[in-house]
């Protein structure tokens, strides 16, 4: 290889250095790690408990207000330090650039920061180096560039003069010369970090439903502590007590334990999948997995292996089958012995033609040396047991423009291409176009194998050696699918969720790939990256079903694939691996990278990262997302029950104007929302994913809808209120009290104690009437869920030492029941679980009959 340049002089590289600025990617525009945190502590949900502390202080109940302060600083440091990472994303694209490179300044080969690059500068590269600077290849020999990380492509581009190299590949063969003609942020890398930085990712489903929960909270809370205070009012209380009395009812019914709830069962969820390869870089992405409508996967390393493998040999003796695990050297033919015998001759002819590409052992894995396809015949050498090439040869290596290269040796010529390049110098070889349209036809790569015996004459070129040549045979390669799949896009299915194939690989490859896996669809459109529509509506349009085949796409295509589809009221989850994937994945509703095989870009941009790199691994994240949207909606029914019981009292005492005294107390009420309740709704918040999870589609469109309130305020909440004022007001008439009268302090202490231990226990039966939407309490048992268990058996803990430990009992004001009282507030438990059971059971024959009439009027 020879230039005609002595390149820039060290003078004018300074100039152009002070002139242009480094060679470096622009800093992403960053916001203050201050001000990320600062937006955790005070949006919306945050403000509500602020202001809840606050009041909390107000109403003389310090340790109150401490408690819900330190609940919401937790929770906002935490949330910072998830986001905080993931805002570092485009950063890593810095990454990819080397140290150090090659270049030829005035007539000499020199080594210089990568970052000291001028446009002008003449790069010399080779094999293994990676590519600083976009440039134009100047002279090149046996050139091969991987280019997989910017294009999705998966197979390495061959550049010839005066075509173009990019900044972030990587040279995998040959050598070459290069001019450079764009550094730094003018480069094509530095147009994708552009795109990374500007894509926002969108608000996941479950912050905006909390948001409208946390809202309609809010709103009744002010609004019956408001009505309260007039209540309070006209029943003769101080203005100041009955400012104090509204205080503390709006406190109670602010529910400080969700935001911790929420955390916790969505960190809990992320454990989970992390134990199944599936690492969790935002809480909220465990919930947006679950409520997931349309996957958008790569090809490349996702539904394949990325190992281009020998898989299928045809020669005019017949043809073979390969077996063998990736890059190992070990495997098996089968077919006719003439054809082996053949195949083994194709095998040292194709060998020779690339003496440099080989697979290494290292970490217990075969990895490619060179160009993928140019390994996978090595390999298939070495399974057949072929020996090494001659090492007196004389080699024409790879030229894009003919499209194959050869080898002179002692044995004769060899040569590899292109099939359409190597048949025309063959003899007619009965057979061999129905072979290429068959193995074309199961979507593999096809390369041709032919030798001419006898020793060639020294020095001459490959025209003259590349002639009157007689074809051994034509060989299947393949970047096989991975083993399971084919059962996850299944499950995929049958969950309601759509797939698509975005890759930027060959149509005709893709296509092959897809309907091996079955995720082509039944109408098999496949369409290219030039070809889709313009405008997003169509775009959203065109590509809105399941099984569709994108390919030749850039990485603007598909940012444009997952905001249409998003416009269309899809929850996107887009998976990738290289550094075009960057953009998309941030923009999508969740961004799934690889974690072995992806690019540090990928996996920074990506809400999930799957360690294992299996397609199957997302199932299981999706699965376990599911458990934790249903596990949310219990505890939310398990949090607003016990809210409709606490709340009870207080609407009958304004109600009964007075005349029947306040059943518990505002301390006690705290008492029940910190002290007994969070503990079982953590708990419901790791309920295990069972059977009917990914059955059919995800419905997420609130988590708090009719059947949810109908449990809350006809069945559950009713229920427990009644058997807490049912005991309260037994234990008053026991003592003596009528209605109107007054109690003596005494009697109604044991009374209050008598209605908040009925609540406690009724909120343990409701506990496990919670854990199932269609199950009554007494058919789930009590296994399954062994937290929960110990969750029980904490509160009943917390209860004895509410009503037993001193000065506890006097604080909150209730004290030990009576005989009397715990039989009736042991009561609870039953009541609960027989009215949740036999609403269960109504709406389980209501359903029966429901499909029966369907099924006689069709």
């Amino acid at each position: 290889m020879t230039v005609a340049t002595t390149g820039l002089s060290s003078a004018e590289a300074a100039r152009r250095l002070h002139r242009d600025g480094p060679n470096a990617l622009p800093a992403a525009r960053r916001r203050h790690p201050l001000l990320l945190l600062v937006e955790q502590l005070v949006h919306f949900f945050a403000l509500m408990l602020w202001a809840a502390a606050v009041l909390a202080l107000v109403a003389g109940m310090p340790a109150l207000a401490v408690a819900i302060a330190v609940v919401v600083v937790l929770n906002g440091l935490f949330a910072f330090a998830q986001e905080y990472r993931a805002d570092r994303a485009a950063q890593r694209l810095g990454d990819l650039m080397p140290l150090r490179a090659t270049v030829r300044r005035d007539g000499h080969l020199r080594q210089v920061d990568a970052a000291e690059l001028v446009v002008g500068d003449e790069l010399v590269l080779e094999a293994g180096a990676r590519v600083c600077a976009d440039g134009e290849v100047l002279a090149e020999a046996g050139l091969a560039v991987d280019e997989s990380m910017l294009t999705g492509e998966s197979v390495p581009v061959r550049p010839v003069a005066g075509q173009q190299v990019h900044a972030g590949t990587y040279v995998a063969e040959g050598e070459a010369s290069v001019l450079v003609t764009a550094i730094g942020a003018h480069t094509a890398l530095a147009g994708i970090a552009a795109l990374t930085q500007e894509a926002k990712p969108p608000r996941s489903p479950l912050a905006a439903q909390l948001h409208r929960v946390v809202v309609v909270v809010a709103v009744i809370a002010v609004a019956v502590g408001t009505a309260f205070f007039g209540v309070a009012v006209l029943l003769g209380l101080p203005v100041a007590e009955g400012f104090l009395f509204a205080i503390g009812v709006t406190v109670a019914l602010v529910p400080e334990g969700l935001l911790p709830t929420v955390t916790l069962s969505l960190a809990r969820a992320a454990q989970g999948m992390a134990a199944r390869n599936a690492l969790v870089r935002r809480l909220d992405a465990v919930e947006t997995l679950g409520a997931t409508t349309f996957i958008c996967t790569d090809k490349t390393g996702t539904l394949t292996r990325n190992e281009m493998a020998v898989v299928r040999v045809w020669t005019p003796r017949g043809a073979v089958t390969v077996h063998g695990n990736g890059y190992e050297p070990t495997g098996s033919v089968d077919g006719p012995a003439e054809a082996v015998d053949q195949v083994r001759a194709l095998a040292s002819s194709a060998k020779r033609c690339s003496p440099t590409a080989h697979a290494r052992h290292h970490d217990d894995r075969w990895l490619p040396v060179g160009d993928p396809m140019e390994v996978a015949l090595h390999v298939l050498a070495a399974r057949l047991g072929v020996d090494g090439p001659s090492a007196e040869a004389v080699r024409f290596p790879f030229d894009p423009r003919r499209r194959r290269s050869s080898v002179v040796d002692l044995d004769g010529v060899h040569v590899t291409g292109a099939p359409d390049s190597v048949l025309p110098l063959c003899g007619a070889t009965p057979g061999a176009q129905e072979a290429l349209a068959g193995l074309a036809e199961r979507g593999l790569r096809v390369l041709a194998v032919a030798r001419r015996e006898g020793r060639a004459g020294d020095g001459e070129s490959w025209q003259h050696a590349e002639r009157d040549l007689e074809l051994l045979g034509l060989v299947g390669l393949q970047d096989p699918p991975r083993d399971d799949v084919a059962e996850a896009i299944a499950s995929c299915r049958s969950a309601g969720i759509r797939i698509a194939m975005i890759t930027g690989d060959h149509p005709a490859t893709a296509r092959a790939i897809a309907r091996q896996v079955g995720l082509l669809g039944p109408d098999a459109l496949v369409l290219e990256g030039a070809d889709l529509p313009a405008g997003q509506d169509e775009l959203g349009s065109l590509l809105d079903r399941d099984g569709v085949v994108v390919a030749r796409v850039t990485p603007e295509d598909k940012l444009r694939i997952a905001t249409a589809l998003q416009r269309r009221g899809h929850v996107v989850a887009m998976t990738g691996d290289g550094v075009n994937d960057g953009p998309a994945l941030r923009a999508a509703d969740i961004g799934v990278a690889m974690g072995a095989s992806g690019t540090d870009v990928a996996r920074e941009a990506a809400d999930l990262v799957l360690l294992d790199d299996h397609f199957g691994t997302i199932v299981a994240a999706v699965e376990l997302g599911r458990a934790t949207f249903a596990n949310i909606r219990r505890f939310l029914t398990y949090h607003l029950t016990d809210n409709v019981a606490e709340l009870t009292p207080f609407v009958v005492w304004a109600l009964s104007g007075g005349s029947i005294p306040l059943a518990i107390s505002v301390l006690q009420v705290l008492a029940l929302d910190i002290g007994t309740d969070l503990l079982p709704a953590l708990a419901l918040g790791a309920e295990p994913p069972t059977k009917r999870t990914m059955r059919g589609r995800l419905h997420t469109g609130s988590l708090i809808d009719g059947g949810l309130l109908r449990r809350v305020f006809l069945v559950l909440g009713p229920a427990e209120a009644v058997m807490s004022m049912l005991a309260f007001l037994a234990v008053l008439v026991a003592g003596g009290w009528s209605p109107g009268g007054t109690a003596s302090a005494a009697l109604l202490a044991t009374a209050s104690g008598t209605a908040f231990t009925a609540i406690v226990l009724g909120q343990l039966a409701n506990a496990y009437a919670c854990r199932s939407a269609s199950r009554s309490g007494f058919r789930v048992g009590l296994r399954g869920n062994r937290l929960l268990l110990w969750a029980v058996a904490f509160e009943l803990a917390v209860l004895a030492v509410f009503l037993f430990l001193p000065p506890l009992p006097e604080l909150l004001g209730g004290h030990a029941p009576s005989a009397l009282g715990w039989g009736l507030a042991l009561a609870a438990v039953p009541v609960v679980l027989l009215a949740d059971a036999a609403a269960k059971a109504f709406l389980a024959r209501k359903v029966g009959l429901t499909r029966t009439d369907r099924s006689a009027t069709t």
